[in-house]
């Protein structure tokens, strides 16, 4: 699966720490972009439960997932669309809960 991000998400990622970015990308590369590819073919495979991917509430069609438990507590916050009948992962925001304000 293709990912692109908002520009909220480009600016909120460049503020995590080099380490908190690190830890984001090993989580995508190793548990998220293998389910979202598994979503890609078949929507009712279920999402790794470590990952916690959940709908955001009053955001539709927004989900959110976390990334770190501990250290930040860090959570991504996401939405599916259609590009040319391609499905891909559009990051919408990065950080901890405060993403939740304007998901």
């Amino acid at each position: 699966m293709k990912f692109e991000t908002t520009p909220a998400f480009d600016s909120d990622y460049q503020r995590l720490k080099p380490e908190h970015r690190a830890a984001f990308r090993l989580v995508v590369k190793e548990k998220f972009g293998p389910a979202c590819d598994a979503y890609a073919a078949d929507a009712t495979t279920p999402w790794p439960s470590a990952l916690r991917v959940k709908s955001v509430r009053n955001a539709a069609g927004v989900l959110e997932m976390t990334w770190s438990f501990a250290g930040p507590d860090g959570r991504a916050t996401f939405e599916f669309v259609t590009v040319d009948d391609d499905l891909r992962c559009r990051w919408r925001r990065i950080g901890d809960h405060a993403v939740f304000r304007r998901p």
